[in-house]
């Protein structure tokens, strides 16, 4: 009888599982965790009993402090280093790497890999970059908010393959895609963005070094090496000398993931030819005890033909595939929980549309950049484009549906706070300042992405019944 409770808790705990691997596999899942972790930083950051807590837990200093052995010399590592930068400075460098071979991957032998294929997402992708910040730069231009132009320029991919995943056969596969693949150019161009633009001074001797780094691990790239644990202490490197440069440390996880070899140890050829023999060793094995699978010998060959197929994808793939739900549950939700948390000391963060002649209108620029600036910049883009023959509408796709999908596109979020995050310093603004300009950013991306969302969903909802009316 103690069997049969046991028996229902595996049996549920199963059950679970199950739920749980269905969940993470579907296009919105990510987009929800990210939603419930931006829900649940607001709470801690502004209820009564969790406030001083969640402020005090970010600004906890996790620097360690090596003295010299007569005591004269005191060399902090990693400078400066508190739980929100170790989010934002290590964990998101995981996070670009895993971008950085997305984009790759797309560039080699993905959505990008033609300029038949790559010419119209990446010409709606500048013009999506553009705008906005054209938008923001006539909104704050000459105030305090100035250097906040690029916090609107960028998309967030996930939640809008995932809104797209929702609304299903509404939308034509093609803007499927060509939204998918103007969100990875345009991660691109926001990478771009922020290693140019929102670094600091620049240590030369440093930043030399790092180049050599980084030349040595292509060297090896070229001479044919794939194995993982020969391009690990290189990226730490690259990371302690970016870190230290001034070149703002994520951007050591983009340069060495376009460093990843794309081809595998063995190559088809090779895998046939070995498989073969592991096979025909593994059905002669069968024959020493055919009532047991595996067997001794049995479990050797598996592990062989295991470690075969793993050689024979492309070390990039592997990691790849090994990083998404680390990165989409884990690294993503975090740094949702320890930037989006904005103290509201000030009502006027919800006003979108006010104006200080010194501040500026940091959220009004954020808002009308993420809901106008994007869609009317891919819009037009893609309009020029296609009108000057350089790129091709995609396959069953209407103007008034690319708009509608181009929408999405203002769905700024996770790049958009990352950008925020690196605004708005300089040496003559005070941090409070500082401090205030970014949260009054943070609310008006929330706020922005929701109704980018939302007008992005409605239009592709009333387009299709429009357009299934016309056709029948």
């Amino acid at each position: 009888m103690a069997l049969i409770p046991i028996y229902w808790w595996n049996k549920e705990v199963h059950n679970f599982r199950i739920s749980q691997d269905k969940f993470s596999k579907q296009p919105w899942a990510q987009g929800v965790i990210l939603l419930v972790s931006v829900v649940v930083a607001m709470l801690l950051a502004n209820l009564p009993f969790t406030k001083h807590l969640y402020h005090a837990f970010l600004e906890t200093q996790l620097s360690a402090h090596i003295l010299s052995p007569d005591g004269t010399i005191d060399w902090v590592f990693p400078r400066d280093m508190t739980v929100e930068k170790f989010i934002n400075d290590i964990l998101m460098v995981i996070f670009f790497f895993t971008v950085g071979l997305e984009i790759k991957r797309e560039v080699v032998c993905g959505e990008l890999s033609s300029f038949k294929k790559a010419i119209l997402p990446i010409i709606a992708a500048f013009g999506g970059v553009v705008a906005p910040a054209l938008i923001f730069t006539l909104v704050n231009h000459g105030t305090l908010a100035g250097g906040g132009w690029g916090i609107p320029t960028a998309t967030d991919i996930a939640f809008a393959v995932g809104i797209l995943s929702i609304l299903g056969d509404k939308v034509p596969v093609s803007l499927k895609v060509f939204l998918t693949a103007l969100a990875i150019a345009d991660d691109l161009i926001a990478i771009l963005v922020v290693a140019i633009f929102y670094g600091g001074s620049i240590n030369l001797l440093l930043l030399g070094i790092a180049l050599a780094v980084i030349a040595f691990v292509f060297l090896m790239k070229r001479l044919g090496e794939k194995r993982m644990a020969f391009y690990f202490v290189p990226a730490v490197v690259v990371w302690f000398l970016f870190y230290y440069s001034g070149i703002h440390a994520t951007m050591s996880g983009v340069v060495l993931a376009f460093l990843i070899p794309m081809d595998a140890r063995y190559n088809k050829a090779k895998f046939h030819r070995r498989a073969r023999i592991v096979w025909t060793n593994l059905t002669e094995a069968e024959a020493l005890a055919p009532d047991q699978f595996p067997n001794g010998p049995e479990r050797h060959f598996l592990r062989r033909l295991s470690n075969l197929a793993r050689k024979s994808i492309p070390p990039s793939y592997r990691l790849e595939h090994a990083l998404n739900p680390w990165v989409n549950f884990l690294i993503m939700p975090i740094f949702a929980l320890a930037n989006a948390g904005v103290e509201i000391t000030d009502p006027s963060y919800f006003n979108v549309f006010s104006y200080d002649a010194t501040l500026g209108g940091v959220g009004m620029g954020v808002f009308l950049g993420l809901l106008l600036g994007k869609p009317l910049g891919i819009t037009l883009a893609s309009w020029v484009a296609i009108k000057c023959k350089v790129g091709e509408m995609p396959a069953k796709a209407t103007w008034p549906m690319l708009f509608a999908v181009a929408c999405l596109g203002g769905i700024g979020f996770t790049m958009s706070i990352f950008v925020d995050t690196l605004s708005f310093a300089g040496p003559d603004v005070p941090a409070e300042v500082t401090a205030h300009l970014r949260d009054a950013g943070k609310i008006a991306v929330l706020m922005g992405s929701l109704c980018a969302g939302i007008l992005g969903s409605l239009l592709i909802s009333l387009v299709h019944k429009v357009e299934a009316k016309k056709a029948a």
